[in-house]
């Protein structure tokens, strides 16, 4: 029988057991829908594109649509060349998106493939009016966020057109967030009357209403000619330096428009961080209906401090949720026990430790892992005794294990619906935050309490 009792945690360095993470080409297909009739290609095998579609299609309930290159044995020897050109001519006549997004594999990255070389062979013959740009995402490299950055990253560098022109208006690139996410940002912007452009843009598209007629390319995304006019801006705002800071910076490069790094706008720190910098750089004011929803929070998290002081908790997942979940829960008067993302970054680390130092909160450095797994997170949470764990649908096994409430926050969430169309992010998605956790925490209250405390709890 195998024996669970908590063991003093060694580090390893040559293994990963249950990887908090998923690979590159998910993220990159993810930011490529953000694209107004963008088809996503993948340059691989056909059942790593099936993967890729299956995971996001179970995470946002819609159905994912991407091409491949079909690799076979023949393909993996010789190169994949003819493969991609002969996918690119048959999705041109039969799916006619605007833009194709390439992006590699494991496969296409080991042997070698150059699709610079490939696309530039190709380009006569890509219809007028049409696109192909590709980024590298070798899976076994980084993770699903290093992949959404990559995917920006390139856009940026195949399609901004620089310009002297410069224009009161502001770039946006939301992170690897649900669409309901972007939908609030956007709310906040068009609230304050801030002219625009956000890149991906994946409301609209994974989001989309059921009508009687199917549409394969959505009216969501951001459409090509707004991105190439994205070094009119004043600026670029990126929301998440691990998924966002590249593009941003990419445009800065390019076009010379100054980048903003923030966190994801969670929790009432980050969002006012974000909308101070919005209004600093548009001279735009905040509107009353703004002050009103920070009024409602402030008055949410005082009547409910109670619930969380003190609390502790283990959060796992995608590095810049993590980061901005870490201030969030802080900034409740809980207490942060391990923090852990499966993308590696020493900014990780930098950014944990900024957090908890602005809170006094002190915690040994080996609990906040930048390139850490499930199973070392298990060990900590057995060992930690946290009251809570917040992170994606691969953390209720160890919420199971343990009996510790789970609030399902992040990618994937493969055993939950509607999450991806309500936001968590600004002042009101942190209430949606804010009740999250407390309803986790007060129905396990309620499990354990006696009788006659139960009326106590209410």
């Amino acid at each position: 029988m195998l024996d669970f009792t908590p063991k003093e945690i060694k580090e390893r360095k040559g293994l990963v057991v249950n990887p908090a993470k998923t690979c590159q080409p998910i993220g990159a297909m993810y930011a490529a829908l953000g694209i107004n009739k963008c088809l996503p290609h993948s340059h691989g095998s056909q059942g790593c594109c099936s993967f890729h579609r299956m995971h996001l299609t179970r995470h946002f309930r819609d159905p994912i649509m991407a091409s491949t290159s079909s690799f076979t044995e023949g393909a993996s020897v010789f190169g994949g060349g003819s493969n991609l050109k002969t996918a690119l001519k048959n999705i041109f006549t039969i799916y006619n998106p605007e833009i194709v997004a390439v992006h590699t594999t494991c496969l296409s990255e080991t042997i070698g493939d150059d699709l610079n070389t490939i696309i530039s062979q190709y380009k006569p013959n890509i219809p007028e009016g049409k696109y192909v740009i590709h980024t590298n995402t070798p899976s076994y490299v980084g993770s699903h966020i290093t992949g959404f950055s990559n995917m920006v990253k390139s856009t940026v560098e195949y399609l901004v057109e620089k310009t002297d022109v410069k224009k009161n208006k502001l770039n946006i690139i939301p992170g690897f967030v649900n669409p309901g996410d972007m939908r609030e940002i956007k709310k906040i912007l068009k609230a304050m009357g801030v002219e625009f452009t956000m890149l991906p843009d994946t409301s609209g598209v994974v989001d989309s209403p059921l009508t009687k007629q199917y549409k394969m390319y959505p009216d969501g995304g951001t459409k090509v000619d707004e991105i190439k006019k994205m070094g009119e801006a004043k600026a670029t705002i990126a929301l998440g330096s691990f998924a966002s800071e590249e593009g941003a910076v990419a445009l800065e490069r390019k076009a010379e428009v100054p980048a903003k790094i923030l966190k994801i706008p969670f929790g009432i720190k980050a969002t006012d961080a974000f909308i101070t910098e919005v209004s600093k750089l548009t001279g735009k004011s905040i509107p009353k209906e703004i002050e009103i929803e920070r009024g409602q929070l402030v008055d949410i998290m005082v009547d409910t401090h109670h619930h969380f002081h003190g609390k502790k908790v283990a959060i796992f997942g995608d590095p810049d949720t993590v980061i901005a979940l870490t201030e969030t829960v802080c900034s409740l008067g809980m207490i942060p026990e391990i923090m852990l993302t499966g993308t590696p970054g020493s900014s990780f680390d930098k950014q944990i430790k900024s957090i908890l130092s602005d809170f006094d909160v002190e915690i040994e450095d080996k609990y906040i892992k930048s390139k850490g797994d499930l199973f070392e997170f298990h060990q900590v949470v057995k060992n930690k005794e946290v009251d809570l764990i917040i992170g994606n649908t691969y953390g209720k096994y160890i919420a199971r294990a343990e009996d510790i409430p789970l609030v399902r926050i992040g990618f994937p969430i493969l055993d939950r619906s509607v999450h991806s169309y309500l936001p968590t992010v600004g002042y009101i998605g942190t209430m949606r935050i804010i009740e999250k956790i407390s309803n986790a925490l007060l129905d396990r209250q309620d499990r354990d309490a006696e009788d006659k405390d139960l009326e106590l709890v209410m």
